[in-house]
């Protein structure tokens, strides 16, 4: 099985080649299955282009621009790219590593026939950095508006792990620029009929505080509520 990895990054200069190196580590003990590991440069501006450029040998396609536009347009480009069977997307950062997860995240694939794996920070099966409380609570919030509207039962929709069948994701027509990807994506899959067979896995999470990096806002999540009553009710 073959497996497409999507990167989206933007100003992670001192994690970018870290995480690339974590992923062909992975793919090595990985035998059964073979990894494409596609980045995308979303505008960084930042040191992050020059160490990709200097580390060729450590993914497969390199998409880049010099305007940032955001997680949901840099995803896009990449579905772009894809040859697998399998799409995995994977943060830039270390808050997600692949050695703790990537063995969780694929079996739903290779053993019950998935067409959707997410990965939940609040399943209970990992380690997870203790942060922000108030954080906790909006994703958990968002989770349960947006599975209101949806008629699934998540515990974590803005999850930085999610994996499609790749015939599955490239029929999806995606809009969304933003973080809001997570909201939009969802909302389509539980759209999708016939109905297809979707998984949670718990993962670990290692988050970052605000001075190590982390990007996401207040703003994005009110964006989150907006986009689950747009896309929950219209099509």
């Amino acid at each position: 099985m073959k497996v497409s990895v999507l990167i989206p990054l933007f100003n992670e200069e001192n994690t970018i080649i870290k995480i690339l190196e974590k992923i062909n580590l992975e793919q090595n003990k990985q035998k059964e299955l073979s990894f494409e590991i596609i980045v995308i440069n979303d505008g960084s501006v930042d040191n992050s282009k020059k160490l990709l450029e200097n580390n060729t040998h450590l993914y497969d396609h390199l998409i880049s621009y010099d305007k940032n536009q955001g997680k949901g347009f840099a995803l896009r480009e990449g579905i772009k790219k894809i040859s697998g069977e399998i799409c995995l997307i994977q943060d830039a950062d270390l808050e997600y590593l692949p050695e703790d997860n990537y063995n969780k995240l694929l079996k739903p694939f290779q053993n019950n026939k998935a067409d959707v794996v997410y990965g939940s920070r609040f399943k209970g099966e990992g380690s997870m950095r203790v942060l922000f409380f108030w954080h906790m609570v909006a994703n958990k919030l968002i989770t349960l508006f947006s599975n209101f509207f949806s008629n699934l039962n998540f515990t974590d929709v803005e999850t930085g792990y999610k994996l499609f069948r790749t015939d599955i994701l490239k029929k999806i027509e995606l809009k969304e620029n933003s973080f809001s990807f997570e909201i939009e994506v969802t909302q389509k899959i539980a759209k999708i009929k016939p109905k297809i067979m979707i998984f949670e896995v718990g993962v670990s999470y290692f988050g970052r505080t605000y001075s190590e990096g982390k990007k996401i806002t207040f703003k994005d999540a009110l964006t989150a509520f907006v986009c689950i009553v747009r896309y929950g009710l219209f099509k």
